[in-house]
């Protein structure tokens, strides 16, 4: 039913002012950003529509804005307040990992490479660069395609690091099939990596695979 047919306290602002917004459902807080529907479709169910159709808040936040746009109702503004949502989080992140050591917060590394590589229908190898405390100066997404030992180049790795002053990294790459599990070529593109970093002195503290809704750590696999 619309929102102004249900009774104030299961309005979904409503609700959150009262309660907070761990007490809404998904599809509640979706329809807070929407604000209206359809003729014929209501905001709420509107919501659910949508996450359904993408699996759910991270395949939403990962979509691209030409899926956004293909969606009915979904105008400039409403695909514009989605995607705030998206840089708000990352920015978030961002700043919280350049301000503690990565260690401190592995949990928010995860959650930042989920929301940077997740969802692309390709290959992305991305470097976080990191200072001699172990925070984050820049995220960087270094090569794309189909990333083997020889589409990834060490020497530009090297240079970047150096330019940003790096004392360590931590790469990440995602597997576009949504499956994380480290692959030997991955073993072996980690391995050529290490060696050439420690040429200057730069450390790889971990290389992350990013699958759907998984982050894996090649270092807790013993895989580094």
């Amino acid at each position: 039913m619309p929102l102004h047919d249900l009774p104030p306290d299961a309005r979904p602002r409503e609700k959150l002012l009262a309660r907070g917004p761990e007490a809404l459902a998904d599809a509640e807080l979706l329809a807070l950003l929407l604000r209206t529907g359809l003729k014929g479709l209501p905001v709420l169910q509107m919501a659910q529509q949508l996450l359904d159709r993408f699996g759910g808040w991270h395949g939403l936040l990962h979509a691209s804005v030409a899926d956004l746009k293909q969606i009915k109702g979904l105008g400039p503004a409403k695909r514009a307040e989605i995607a705030a949502v998206l840089e708000i989080a990352r920015r978030s992140l961002h700043g919280e990992l350049a301000q503690r050591a990565v260690f401190d917060a592995p949990e928010a590394v995860r959650r930042y490479l989920s929301l940077q590589l997740g969802g692309r229908d390709h290959e992305v190898f991305a470097v976080l660069f990191l200072d001699a405390q172990h925070r984050l100066i820049a995220l960087e997404e270094m090569f794309r395609g189909t990333l083997t030992q020889t589409s990834v180049y060490p020497r530009e790795v090297v240079k970047r690091g150096l330019a940003l002053g790096a004392a360590a990294v931590i790469l990440a790459h995602n597997h576009p099939s949504g499956v994380a599990e480290p692959s030997r070529a991955d073993e072996i593109l980690t391995k050529a990596l290490q060696s050439a970093l420690s040429l200057v002195d730069i450390r790889v503290l971990d290389h992350f695979v990013v699958g759907m809704g998984e982050v894996i750590s090649m270092a807790e696999r013993g895989q580094i």
